[in-house]
């Protein structure tokens, strides 16, 4: 039998399927964490500073938030809770933007909270899903219920939240809880710290402690040099130990997904994240 010949076309074509298909399998591994990230994280006081809110990963934004899906969008001063006038809020191409003014010296929380979303998952994106964003317990959990080849309907909703240093004046402000259904409360303030300290974090759902959740952080550098992301667990009191090991932005982030079973959805998740830098 002569060997089979096979047309360059259609060579071409099962490659560039292929390489769609790998785009949109690490799309799908990327494109779901957000981030507050002010253009400087030291401000003065009386000073206008840009905000970004980064919908995909730590470095870039693939897709923007309209203002319709916003809960909540305010900060913490030292004069109290001011919410965000959600006219100023920019949608530029996959980024959107904002920009707070500050006032008094003080440490100051912005946050961001989204309203829930729903969307469906084939058995074959929900375990990547899982895996590469960092949700090990249900991938285990399902693996040992032999459902990992099951689509699913997922409720998700995001809770950010970065910190801002106005002027020379520390305030604890960055205690303070906003009310999100996930967060993350610092133990001490981030800018108390520096380079070669553990700061300790409160992983937080629906205002409690939350034991045994799965943490995940890392950042950047002098350079934007991206620094290693780790994990680590929180402990009985829902505490995680972050140590800051260099100077740069860092991230910490939680994503807590639990059953639903009703009304069509399977699980539902709650994303948390902070922003800070360490000089």
């Amino acid at each position: 039998m002569p060997p089979l010949k096979v047309r360059p076309a259609r060579v071409a074509r099962a490659l560039v399927l292929a390489a769609i298909l790998s785009v949109l399998a690490a799309g799908l591994a990327q494109a779901h964490d957000m981030f507050l990230k002010p253009t400087r994280f030291f401000a003065p006081e009386n000073s206008e500073v840009r905000v970004r809110l980064l919908n995909g990963t730590f470095v870039l934004s693939e897709n923007s938030i309209a203002r319709n899906r916003l809960a909540d969008a305010s900060v913490l001063t030292p004069r109290g809770r001011v919410q965000l006038d959600t006219a100023e809020w920019g949608v530029r191409g996959d980024t959107s933007t904002f920009h707070i003014h500050t006032r008094g010296a003080g440490t100051y929380v912005i946050g961001v909270s989204t309203k829930p979303n729903e969307i469906d998952l084939s058995g074959d994106d929900f375990p990547l899903y899982l895996e590469e964003d960092g949700i090990p317990d249900v991938l285990a959990a399902r693996r040992q219920a032999g459902e990992l080849g099951k689509a699913v309907r997922e409720r998700y909703h995001k809770h950010v939240k970065a910190f801002l240093q106005v002027g020379d004046a520390r305030s604890d402000l960055y205690a303070t809880a906003m009310g999100y259904p996930a967060e993350i409360i610092p133990l001490a303030n981030p800018y108390s710290l520096v380079k070669g300290a553990t700061l300790r974090v409160r992983t937080m759902i629906d205002g409690k402690p939350m034991p045994n959740q799965f943490v995940l952080y890392g950042g950047t550098g002098d350079a934007d040099a991206r620094f290693e992301q780790k994990s680590v667990w929180s402990d009985a009191q829902g505490i995680a130990s972050i140590p800051l090991t260099a100077s740069g932005v860092y991230y910490v982030k939680f994503i807590n997904m639990a059953k639903v079973g009703r009304g069509g959805v399977d699980y539902e998740s709650k994303w948390a994240t902070i922003t800070f830098q360490v000089r």
